[in-house]
């Protein structure tokens, strides 16, 4: 037994002190000193300090956190001796489960309790449990950037902030629904104003703050390679503010430093490879003293905010009463359902607004257009109190109705015919289009040609009798860009179609006639860039999907003047300039736009709320820059650095100078990925013995392990499974050297 003394008052055997702080990770909290052995186990000192402590309340949620390690002692079986604690461990007893303020997508802001003992992954999913949002898979959370100091201190409107701290939800039990929002919502005036908050729309933001928030101006601006450092606007040897890159063989940037500011750029990237491997810390990188131009404050800035999916935000030097972002970091969209996922939905639409008002997804002006009116009438739906269909229904009877239409489906099927046609013959593509191939020092048009698709392969002839002879051209789209490029009220649509080639990509442009061509040929090419056929099930859903944008950019005709009667078509209380992005507020008058917003509804008038919002989601969708995430890296025997972009089932080569995408791959193509934490290299193999490796240099090399791993994950769920989540599988695709 620990403890044992002599008659003079010295211990005889191995025991030795343990001093614990109880508290949040503060120093000058209160400690309770303990006499413990290498044997005692965490269970047994648990109960020891909650004796020292003399005090009554529920520790259940309590544990012990190892400073020195940044680790918690989870494992209460285990003894001192296996963890490797001795005296000199700095201990601190505090809760698991502390507050922190989340801004939502909707950037309003709420407080509530987070796990800070759990991976990241099982605190979002709790966190998501709480506010009813499904599928927390393609969810995380990013560190809030810093706050810039201003000159002059103006009085800032005080926030609402929607307290959910006291909100318990039983462990194992799906949230009941009562009055129509899960029941914990619905325990005061508070918790259900906050329900409203997260499954209703937000009205439009104010013009004003719409162009002073931060926006990318060019495509390097989205990889968050460099910011501009204040600091060093009073050095003498620095004519401007400099643009910080991360290395130093960035010769293609702006970069303009001064030779005191390079040495402290230097002294910073010594940290660099250490940011690799997510199971070590952080060093704290040694400036010069007269320089405080680089800081721990500039790493969120530097460096991407998402935190690492791994690792708990106590590792991540998350604190209590922080604030953090939830966003959606996947663009991969799951079951997404409008009658059991209110929250989820409203959350993924203020997203994808955002998304565009910023201009960090590009668009076309008609294509504005129609999202503006997508937004003008989602927030009168909004204003009038249309919030739902479910409402005045009964959900036991619409779960019981959509139960028996799938049930009658499965017990008919579909007809024989046509899943013999399908097995037996892939459908094909035959038609006159008109082919664009440019070439340097050209200035030929299209030209029109007999074109026929087949399987994944498009081959062009000069005519339709030279058809069963050699194509002038043929070309496989498998691994392919498809961009569509359109203007429907000036007739035009096409397809550019970008191949792989050893040379890099091929360029072809394919005019269509009208809609209903475009959206057949758009969705053939699109499936064959997937490695799919025409046969697949999703053709005819793929070609309805096209066709409905197109309706939704097609004008009334009728001028500004032909709008019809009633409350949905007039303009009072629509101020444009908070419907669409900032460079269009600068092109066009509101008395410009008011009109064309308004003829754009014409389209989407009949649409309930949550159709609107799934119609305005689904169109975000289809644009070519969507769900992009921009890393720089530097290719292996390159000398130049270059832009990876990382979508949700490819990742793209685009040229840094010029922004054209140079090859893609795709992750079905993809057989394995390695990466070497201390070169900060990511090397991948694809299919036909295609080697690909690269070192980042905007982000670490975690950021995108994390990306594709997370995308590889998501495309191996099933309806089946419900949602279920296999944990381990996303740690270990995802994580460092601890997750393997």
């Amino acid at each position: 037994m620990a403890g044992m003394k002599t008659a003079t008052g010295d211990y005889i055997d191995s025991s030795w002190e343990l001093r614990v702080f109880v508290g949040e990770d503060d120093p000058e909290a209160e400690s309770v000193t303990l006499r413990v052995t290498g044997e005692s186990h965490i269970g047994g000192v648990l109960l020891k300090i909650v004796e020292e402590i003399k005090r009554k309340q529920d520790w259940s949620d309590h544990a012990i956190w190892w400073e020195q390690k940044r680790q918690w002692l989870l494992q209460t079986h285990w003894t001192l001796d296996k963890y490797g604690i001795l005296a000199d461990a700095r201990l601190f007893f505090g809760p698991q489960h502390r507050p922190v303020i989340l801004r939502l997508p909707n950037r309003r802001a709420l407080r509530l309790r987070a796990s800070f003992s759990q991976p990241l992954f099982q605190a979002v999913a709790a966190i998501c449990r709480l506010l009813s949002i499904r599928h927390p898979e393609e969810l995380s959370l990013l560190r809030a950037p810093e706050k810039k100091e201003k000159k002059k201190k103006e009085k800032e409107p005080e926030e609402e902030l929607y307290d959910l701290t006291k909100v318990v939800l039983a462990g194992g039990v799906a949230p009941a629904l009562f009055r129509g929002m899960p029941a914990h919502f619905s325990d005061s005036a508070q918790t259900e104003a906050c329900y409203h908050m997260l499954s209703r729309p937000q009205p439009p933001p104010d013009p004003l703050l719409l162009q002073r928030l931060p926006r990318p101006s060019s495509l390097l601006d989205k990889t968050q390679l460099h910011s501009r450092c204040t600091a060093c606007r009073g050095h003498p040897g620095a004519r401007s503010p400099c643009v910080w890159a991360p290395t130093s063989r960035a010769r293609a940037l702006p970069v303009s430093l001064p030779p005191i500011h390079t040495a402290c750029l230097q002294a910073f990237l010594t940290c660099v490879p250490a940011l690799g491997p997510p199971a070590q810390p952080r060093p704290t990188p040694v400036m010069p003293q007269h320089c405080t131009c680089i800081g721990p404050d500039l790493f969120p800035v530097l460096w991407t905010r998402w935190l690492d999916s791994s690792r708990c935000l106590m590792q991540q030097g998350i604190k209590a009463g922080d604030m953090l972002w939830l966003r959606f970091k996947y663009y991969s969209f799951f079951d997404l359902d409008p009658k059991t996922d209110p929250v989820r939905l409203t959350q993924l639409y203020e997203q994808a607004r955002w998304d565009l008002l910023l201009e960090e997804t590009d668009c076309t002006e008609e294509e504005m257009m129609v999202f503006a009116a997508l937004q003008y009438h989602i927030n009168k739906l909004s204003q009038s109190g249309e919030v739902g269909e479910t409402a005045g229904t009964d959900l036991g009877l619409d779960d019981l109705d959509a139960a028996l239409n799938n049930l009658e489906v499965k017990l008919e099927g579909s007809a024989s015919t046509d899943v013999l046609n399908n097995l037996t013959t892939i459908p094909e593509l035959k038609d006159h289009l008109r082919i664009f191939r440019p070439r340097k020092l050209t200035l030929k048009g299209y030209r029109q040609h007999w074109v026929v698709f087949k399987e994944t392969t498009l081959s062009y002839y000069k005519s339709q009798d030279e058809a069963p002879g050699d194509p002038i051209q043929q070309l496989n789209l498998k691994g392919c860009e498809v961009v569509p490029d359109v203007n429907v009220s000036g007739q035009k649509f096409c397809i550019k179609l970008l191949v792989p080639s050893p040379e890099g990509m091929s360029e072809i442009y394919l005019r269509c006639q009208d809609e209903k061509q475009y959206a057949r040929w758009m969705a053939g090419c699109r499936l064959a860039s997937k490695g799919r056929t025409m046969a697949d099930s999703s053709y005819a859903s793929e070609v309805q999907a096209i066709l409905a944008f197109l309706s939704l950019q097609r004008t009334g005709g009728g001028g500004s003047g032909n709008h019809p009667q009633g409350p949905d078509a007039s303009a009072e209380g629509l101020n444009p300039y908070g419907l669409v992005a900032p460079r269009f507020q600068r092109k066009f008058k509101a008395k410009q736009l008011t009109p064309r917003i308004l003829e754009a509804h014409q389209n989407v008038a009949q649409l309930s709320l949550s159709e609107a919002q799934l119609r305005f989601i689904q169109a975000w969708q289809s644009l070519p820059d969507f769900g992009i995430s921009y890393v720089v890296v530097r290719f292996k025997g390159s000398k130049k650095d270059e832009i990876l972009g990382i979508a949700n089932n490819r990742l793209i080569r685009i040229d840094l100078a010029v922004g054209d995408v140079v090859k893609t791959w795709r992750f079905s193509n993809m057989r394995q990925w390695n990466v070497n934490w201390d070169i900060r290299q990511v090397a991948i193999e694809f299919d036909e013995h295609i080697n690909v490796a690269f070192s980042c240099v905007s982000a670490s090399c975690r950021i995108v392990h994390e990306y594709i791993g997370g995308y590889i994950f998501l495309s191996t769920r099933e309806r089946a499974r419900g949602e279920e989540l296999d944990e381990d599988l996303f740690l270990q695709l995802t994580g460092g050297h601890e997750a393997f």
